[in-house]
């Protein structure tokens, strides 16, 4: 299903496709929304701790749900960047914004493992608006671009993730009309395929150097969706 969507590009906006191909993507994020709901509570059962990727290690809730105004501000996006991936009005219609970033008490790399995170629209501040802050980046992109396509910043890379200075943020490429998403990490791929990688890693795509990620992460991925 994910192979015809991307082969019909632009096309699957046509009226023959869209209602069918935004129901694909609608299912997928609800799929990853209770993928994300199973690694979360399991991960608490084990004693992980959600928190900031700062010295202080501030505790972080790691979902924020999506609040009333989530269409509005997926207009807002395409209104402002151009349109926009169906799976990305997906994740912010239905799934809201994600933070993995933290520590297991059995696993203490774990911040190192690149965990899952997908923060679009601001929820994790309560009161305050992403929307400026996604104009700089605009604004910063559209003054020094050469020839690079605005990327729309969704998370650390997987050095700042660990409280370590690293590269640009992890981001997805806009404008964009298609079904899946570009998402560009350390390579750039469809953001379907990136979520596959994680939910197959128990949300922690990346090896950490430490041989007891794969006890934790095996048991994490007990029973996950497919996406």
């Amino acid at each position: 299903m994910w192979h015809e969507l991307r082969q019909l590009g632009a096309h699957v906006r046509d009226p023959a496709f869209a209602g069918e191909a935004q129901a694909v993507c609608d299912e997928m994020a609800r799929r990853a929304r209770r993928n994300i709901d199973v690694l979360i509570e399991r991960l608490l059962e084990q004693g992980y701790r959600f928190h900031a990727n700062d010295d202080a290690g501030t505790p972080v809730p790691p979902l924020a749900a999506p609040g009333p105004d989530a269409e509005a501000f997926v207009d807002w996006l395409e209104k402002t960047f151009g349109p926009v991936p169906m799976v990305l009005s997906s994740w912010v219609r239905i799934v809201g914004d994600v933070w993995m970033v933290g520590t297991h008490p059995e696993w203490e790399t774990s911040a190192a493992a690149d965990p899952l995170v997908v923060e679009v629209a601001g929820l994790r501040y309560p009161g305050e608006d992403v929307r400026p802050s996604l104009l700089d980046e605009f604004e910063q992109w559209r003054e020094d671009r050469e020839g690079r396509p605005f990327r729309l910043p969704v998370a650390p890379d997987h050095l700042h993730k660990n409280n370590v200075s690293g590269g640009a943020p992890y981001g997805l490429v806009l404008p964009d009309a298609c079904a899946d998403a570009l998402v560009v990490t350390e390579v750039a791929m469809s953001f379907v395929t990136y979520l596959q990688r994680v939910f197959a890693t128990g949300g922690f795509p990346r090896w950490s150097g430490d041989d007891r990620q794969w006890a934790v992460t095996h048991a994490l991925t007990r029973g996950l969706e497919p996406v």
